[in-house]
């Protein structure tokens, strides 16, 4: 909706089949949208076809047996709404609505957005493995525009969920995005300085999810990751811990097995600091001469728990420097863990929030970040595969005017 009005209601009903063989240590891989058997049929032989020009490698195959999920849990995922589309656009409406009246300095609204998704994933392969699972996904949204002195701020807020009971309410997601965006009204530049910088909670989880590319089998068999001899070793701080709960209730990111039928388990990829494990797909694992680790596809649900700190109480602590809300760019080399970004967020002084900032590059390298973390809140961000609070760093370069 805009201005309250529909713009766009979408029904999409799709679905995919991809395919994998093996053949003499060849591989293949085929695609269809179309799932008729006519369709798979070609499909398959298409597979096939690939796998006979494909050069063999030696690590290329099934996934192991023995870590298969034969006997996936369930994990709470399908949670379907009877949502009709009027129910939903009056959802929409109501939170857009509710961010519009908040404040006469929001003067126009690119809508809200209410989005509900069902999904049916199965798997299967030559070791006899046939297991499938349903998840539903809902969400709902707002982004409006703010206007002061000639300035104009744009920010979203939004919900996310398993079961529709698990949203926050229309009008709250208005609140919220009205109370974000004009607070970003009137922004200032710095200067080039170094300071302490909080990472707000929802840039934070990407703060940690660089970690991700950085462990993951692929970069560490090809040598092409900063932290290529830190296995067993002192990553973060000694009160750091990086869980993973893949079998999480009703999580964003949970799922019983990977992308290659493996199982998902419980694990501490950072425990006390350290790195005790690489993220390794079946055929990063045998690259390394290891076992796949169920991360074909990605993590699942990390967990970062927090010092007992509130973000008013992270402000007090680092007392005066930066609070980083929004990130922009790529500027973080996987090869060498340098990091510079263009960042917007917020002055502190005296443990307070002063004024906004934008127009600023931040930098640094990922190694000292995490290795000198002061503290990580208690203010959880849930909506994201990755959960954490906000981070407290002691130093980074800012570069303004």
């Amino acid at each position: 909706t805009r201005y309250g009005e529909v713009e766009n209601v979408e029904f999409n009903s799709d679905g995919a089949l991809g395919i994998t063989v093996y053949h003499q240590n060849r591989k293949g891989s085929a695609s269809s949208t179309d799932l008729s058997p006519q369709a798979i049929a070609r499909t398959v032989q298409a597979a096939l076809d690939i796998a006979r020009y494909t050069s063999p490698d030696p690590c290329a195959g099934v996934a192991d047996k023995e870590l298969l999920a034969f006997d996936a849990p369930d994990l709470d995922l399908f949670h379907p709404a009877e949502v009709s589309p009027d129910e939903a656009i009056e959802l929409a409406a109501r939170a857009e609505q509710a961010a519009l009246q908040a404040d006469k300095r929001i003067t126009n609204t690119e809508g809200g957005s209410f989005n509900s998704h069902y999904g049916v994933k199965v798997f299967g392969n030559s070791h006899g493995m046939l297991q499938g699972y349903c998840s539903t996904r809902h969400s709902l949204s707002s982004c409006v525009i703010a206007e002061e002195n000639g300035d104009m701020e744009r920010d979203y807020a939004y919900t996310i969920g398993r079961a529709m009971s698990d949203l926050q309410t229309p009008e709250w997601v208005g609140a919220d995005c009205a109370r974000r965006t004009l607070s970003r009204l009137s922004p200032r530049k710095l200067s080039t300085m170094k300071a302490p910088v909080i990472f707000a909670n929802e840039v934070a989880t990407g703060l940690f999810g660089h970690l991700v590319g950085a462990i993951a089998g692929g970069s560490v068999y090809r040598k092409s990751t900063f932290l290529l001899d830190s296995l067993g070793k002192q990553i973060l701080p000694d009160w750091l811990t990086i869980e993973e709960h893949p079998h999480l209730l009703k999580g964003l990111a949970s799922t019983p097995f990977d992308s290659e039928g493996v199982r998902t388990e419980r694990r501490d990829i950072i425990k006390d600091g350290i790195l005790t494990q690489w993220l390794l797909t079946s055929y990063s694992a045998r690259k390394l001469g290891l076992k796949s680790t169920g991360h074909a596809g990605g993590i699942h649900n990390w967990r970062i728990a927090g010092q007992g700190l509130s973000f008013e109480q992270m402000l007090k602590e680092m007392g005066t420097g930066l609070v980083v809300t929004e990130l922009m760019g790529q500027g973080v080399s996987a090869i060498t863990g340098d990091y510079s970004r263009g960042a917007a967020g917020f002055w502190v002084e005296n443990g307070e929030i002063q004024y906004p900032v934008s127009e600023i590059t931040i930098a640094g390298n990922l190694k000292d970040m995490w290795r000198n973390i002061v503290t990580v809140g208690n203010d959880i961000e849930t909506r994201s595969n990755i959960q954490c609070g906000s981070v407290l760093l002691p130093e980074m370069k800012i570069a303004g005017q």
